[in-house]
C-alpha cells in the first residue's frame, strides 16, 4: 500500500516512516523532520489543517491512505484515498468489527464523544461484541479496561488501546496504523473507502470546543447534568423527542427516540467545555440536537457553539 504518514514535524516522524516502511508500505512524508517550532501547523489529527494537509497529500500523491500523527504519535488520523478524513470513532468501529470477527463475545470501551453506531452495529452484535461508554482520558480508559478485561477501547480523538492479545493495553498511534494496514490486507479487494462506507451512514459533528474557565467549567457541567436528569426523569421532550437515555459517567450525553444524541462535558486538559452531536436519521436532526444544546448552553451562561464546516 502506499501511505502518507504526516507528523506535523512532531516526534512521531522519528520512527513511524521507518515502521510503515518495515511492514511493507510504500511510505510518502509529509512534515517528517521533527521542529520544535512545529512550522506548519499543531500536530493534531483532529484539528483542520494537519487534516487538510492529509487530504491534499493523499489525492497529490495517488496514495491509498494517509496517517496523521500528532506531536507524541500516541494519536492517529485517517484520511481515505479520496482525501475523506474518516472520524477517529468510525475507524474503531472498523476495526472492531474487524477484531471481533477472530475474537468472539469480545468487550469493548468507547468514549461518551463516540458514535452511537457502537452500540446499534449488527456486525458487532452478530459476533457477540459488547459495548462500554466511559469517561475520555487515557487514565480512564486505561484503568477500565484493566478492570473489565476490554479487548480494545476507542476515542474519537484518535487514541486507540489495544489490550491482549492485541497489544499490552495503552494507546499507540503506530499500533493503530499497524492495524488499520493488516485490516486493509485482510480486505485486498477493497479500498478503506470502500470499507467505510459500508457502515451504517451517520450525520456527526466535530469535536466542537467552547472557552470556559477551569475553575467553573465542572460546576456549571454539574447543574446542566441536574438539568437532564430532572428533564428525564419528568418525561420531557428534547430536540423535539423524548429522551430514551442519559449518561451521567462524563458530563451529559442525551439520547432521544430516534437514536439521535448530544454531549456536553468539561474537556479535561483545555479551560473549554466539549460539545459533540450525531444523528443516524439525518442531518436535519443532528443540527435540531445542536439548536437545542445551543439553547441550554445559552441558558446557563456558557456562551454558543462555534461556526464549523457543516455548522448548523
Amino acid at each position: 500500500m502506499k501511505v502518507v504518514v504526516a507528523c506535523g514535524n512532531g516526534t512521531a516522524g522519528l520512527f513511524a516512516p521507518q515502521i510503515l516502511r518495515r511492514i511493507g508500505c510504500d511510505v510518502v512524508e509529509v512534515d517528517c523532520a521533527p521542529d520544535w517550532n512545529f512550522p506548519h501547523y499543531n500536530p493534531d489529527p483532529e484539528a483542520a489543517p494537519m487534516q487538510k494537509a492529509m487530504a491534499e497529500a493523499v489525492r497529490t500523491y495517488g496514495a491509498d491512505l494517509a496517517f496523521g500523527f500528532d506531536g507524541d504519535g500516541d494519536r492517529c488520523g485517517v484520511a481515505d484515498h479520496e482525501g475523506n478524513i474518516i472520524y477517529a470513532d468510525r475507524i474503531g468501529l472498523l476495526l472492531a468489527r474487524q477484531f471481533s470477527e477472530k475474537h468472539k463475545a469480545s468487550h469493548f470501551i468507547v468514549d461518551v464523544k463516540s458514535s452511537g453506531l457502537f452500540r446499534s452495529d449488527p456486525v458487532l452484535q452478530a459476533y457477540q461484541a459488547t459495548v462500554e461508554y466511559w469517561k475520555t482520558g487515557h487514565s480512564y480508559i486505561k484503568r477500565r479496561m484493566g478492570e473489565c478485561r476490554a479487548l480494545a477501547a476507542f476515542e474519537k480523538s484518535g487514541h486507540v488501546f489495544l489490550n491482549q492479545p492485541l497489544g499490552l493495553g495503552y494507546d499507540d498511534g503506530l499500533a493503530t496504523a499497524i492495524a488499520v494496514c493488516e485490516m486493509l490486507a485482510a480486505h485486498p479487494d477493497q479500498s478503506l473507502a470502500a470499507l467505510h462506507r459500508q457502515l451504517p451512514a451517520s450525520y456527526a459533528t466535530p469535536t466542537l470546543n467552547i472557552p470556559c474557565c477551569d475553575t467553573e467549567k465542572y460546576g456549571l457541567v454539574s447543574r446542566i447534568q441536574d438539568y437532564f436528569a430532572n428533564l428525564f426523569e419528568a418525561g420531557g421532550l428534547f430536540a423535539g423527542q423524548k429522551i430514551t437515555e442519559l449518561l451521567t459517567i462524563n458530563g451529559a450525553r442525551v439520547t432521544v427516540a430516534d437514536g439521535t444524541w448530544g454531549l456536553i462535558r468539561a474537556s479535561s486538559n483545555k479551560p473549554d467545555l466539549v460539545v459533540v452531536a450525531e444523528s443516524p436519521v439525518s442531518l436535519e436532526r443532528r443540527n435540531d440536537m445542536l439548536r437545542a444544546i445551543n439553547d441550554v448552553l445559552r441558558q446557563f451562561g456558557a456562551g454558543e457553539l462555534p461556526d464549523f464546516e457543516g455548522g448548523f
